[in-house]
């Protein structure tokens, strides 16, 4: 008797268009070091298709792995990416991550980034702020309890 066992499924995008236009993407993240990498390689093509221009999709990218690295260092999974990019004429880009909420204060977090150098720390809110038009948390309470990090970028 042969017994196989099999690992579970990665998760799978989510890619919606709306009818009035809008465009949605979610991708559920693991919530480990290759989490930024994989929310950047996962969107990038979902940015182009939505026509986004080079230094556009760089900039959301950046914003993007700025907040799920912020996710996976700071908070609890689960870890989720979602992309909203508008129809009408303000032309732009909402990126979402939402996450656990913040670890324990007993927790360490992530060893993999307490072994970084200490000066390539406590930057990412900032370099968010720069290149988002707006960004903010919401606790949403009333459905997962996840709490969401997000920031609208222009693509107009």
């Amino acid at each position: 008797m042969t017994t196989t066992t099999s690992s579970p499924a990665s998760p799978q995008p989510v890619l919606q268009a709306i009818e009035t236009g809008e465009r949605v993407f979610g991708l559920p993240l693991e919530h480990g070091p290759l989490a930024p990498a994989t929310a950047r390689h996962a969107a990038q093509p979902v940015l182009e298709s939505w026509g986004l221009d080079e230094e556009q999709v760089y900039d959301v990218l950046l914003v993007i792995s700025e907040l799920v690295t912020n996710a996976v260092v700071h908070a609890l999974p689960p870890v989720v990416l979602h992309l909203h990019a508008t129809a009408d004429t303000t032309g732009s880009v909402q990126v979402h991550v939402s996450d656990g909420g913040p670890q324990p204060t007993t927790t360490t977090g992530a060893s993999w980034a307490a072994d970084r150098p200490e000066d390539e720390h406590g930057r990412g809110g900032s370099i968010v702020t720069m290149f988002a038009d707006c960004t903010g948390i919401e606790t949403d309470c009333d459905t997962d309890g996840l709490i969401d990090h997000w920031a609208t970028l222009d693509a107009a």
